[in-house]
C-alpha cells in the first residue's frame, strides 16, 4: 500500500478504506507506519485531547442464561457466588465514591428481572444523583427484556429513556459473523439484531458506543466485515459516540486454552479501527481490557478515549483485566498528561 498522502486523502474524504484496501492494512508489518497514519487521523478528529470519565461501572447481576464459552463473570441460577444488587445497594455504590460523572449500568441476562427493575433503578439513580450520566444496558440486555416483557425493542427503550436512560452500552457485538457467534456465544442474539437494537435506540434519541471483541476464534476479514457494518450503521443514523476494541482475556474462560491477543496485534486491531471508521468521533483504549501499558501506548495509534476511572468494574477483572480499584483521577491525569496529551473530563455524551 502507497501510505504517503493517505491521511490528507482521509480528511478531504477522497480516501474512504474499503474491506481489499483493510485487509492490505492488517497484512503490514510496518506497525510503527500504521500507527502514524491512525494517529494522524485521531488528531485530525481531536487534537492533543484524551477524554476520560470519572464512572463507576455497577454490574447489577451476574446470573446469565447465555453461557458464552469467553465470559469468565457470569453464573447460572444456584451458583456459588451467583448475585443480584438490590436498588439501595446500586444507590450506595454510586454514592460510595462521591464526584463521579457516570454509571455505567450492565449485567446478565436474568430472567428473574423484569422491566420494572430497571426502570426503578434508573429513576432512583437520576433521583438522588441529576447531574450523573447513566450509559446502561446492552442491546443483548435490552433484547431479553423484550422477550420476557413481550414488547418491541422500541418500548423498552422508550421506557428506560423515560427513567433517564442517556446512553446505550456498547457490549456484547464480540464478532457480528454468524459463524463466529454460533462457536462462542451460541445462545446470543445474532449482529444482525445487534445492530437494529442500536438502530432503533438512534432513532429513540438514544446516543451509543459499539464495540468489538477480537483475538479469539475470528480471523482478520470477521473484524474487517464488523467494522465495515458499524460504519454503514452510522452513516446511516450518527448516534454511535465512540467505538471501543476489547482484546479477549482468556483466563477462566471456557477459552482459556486460547491465548488471546499479542500486544502487536491489539494496537494494530486500534490503529485499523481508527482508520475504517471514518464517521465515528472516538476511538476507546480501555485500559482496564488492555492493560494500563498497552492503553496508554494505544494513545499513539489512534485512541482518544480512556475510558475512565471504572471504578468497581468485575466484567473485565474475572477475565484477568486490570484491577479498576487501583485507579483515580489524579493517576489518569497524570498518565494522559505524561504521554504527550492533554486530559480533558467528558460527561457520557462527551460534553
Amino acid at each position: 500500500m502507497e501510505w504517503r498522502g493517505l491521511h490528507e486523502l482521509m480528511e478531504q474524504g477522497k480516501w474512504v478504506p474499503q474491506k481489499e484496501d483493510l485487509m492490505d492494512l492488517f497484512s503490514s508489518k510496518d506497525l510503527l507506519k500504521l500507527g502514524k497514519l491512525a494517529h494522524q487521523v485521531r488528531l485530525n478528529k481531536n487534537g492533543k485531547k484524551v477524554y476520560y470519565a470519572l464512572n463507576r461501572h455497577i454490574n447489577y447481576t451476574n446470573v446469565c442464561e447465555n453461557g458464552c464459552l469467553f465470559c469468565a463473570f457470569s453464573k447460572r441460577k444456584g451458583d456459588s457466588g451467583a448475585y443480584v444488587l438490590s436498588i439501595q445497594e446500586i444507590i450506595d455504590m454510586v454514592a460510595r465514591n462521591g464526584k463521579i460523572d457516570e454509571v455505567h449500568l450492565v449485567g446478565g441476562c436474568n430472567s428473574d428481572l423484569s422491566l420494572s427493575y430497571f426502570v426503578d433503578i434508573i429513576t432512583a439513580i437520576k433521583t438522588m444523583f441529576p447531574n450523573i450520566g447513566i450509559k446502561g444496558l446492552t442491546a443483548v440486555e435490552i433484547a431479553h427484556i423484550a422477550k420476557k416483557e413481550n414488547k418491541s425493542f422500541q418500548y423498552v427503550i422508550l421506557a428506560l429513556k423515560d427513567a433517564g436512560l442517556d446512553a446505550l452500552a456498547g457490549g456484547g457485538a464480540e464478532i457480528f459473523a454468524n459463524s463466529i457467534r454460533s462457536q462462542i456465544c451460541p445462545n446470543k442474539i445474532s449482529g444482525k439484531i445487534w445492530l437494529d437494537i442500536h438502530k432503533t435506540a438512534h432513532k429513540c434519541g438514544i446516543k451509543s458506543n459499539a464495540t468489538m471483541l477480537f483475538g479469539h476464534v475470528e480471523r482478520v476479514e470477521h473484524r474487517i466485515e464488523h467494522l465495515l457494518k458499524l460504519r454503514e450503521l452510522q452513516e446511516e443514523t450518527g448516534g454511535f459516540m465512540s467505538f471501543v476494541p476489547i482484546p479477549f482475556l482468556p483466563k477462566n474462560t471456557k477459552l482459556e486454552y486460547k491465548k488471546g491477543p499479542t500486544a502487536v496485534d491489539i494496537l494494530k486491531t486500534v490503529a485499523i479501527s481508527r482508520i475504517a471508521l471514518t464517521n465515528f468521533d472516538h476511538i476507546k483504549a480501555y485500559w482496564v481490557m488492555m492493560g494500563l501499558g498497552l492503553a496508554t501506548i494505544a494513545l499513539n495509534f489512534g485512541a482518544d478515549d480512556l475510558e475512565g476511572t471504572v471504578l468497581s468494574e468485575r466484567i473485565g477483572k474475572d477475565a484477568g483485566g486490570e484491577d479498576s480499584g487501583l485507579m483515580n483521577e489524579e493517576k489518569l491525569v497524570q498518565i494522559i498528561r505524561q504521554s504527550g496529551f492533554v486530559p480533558v473530563r467528558r460527561t457520557t455524551l462527551y460534553n
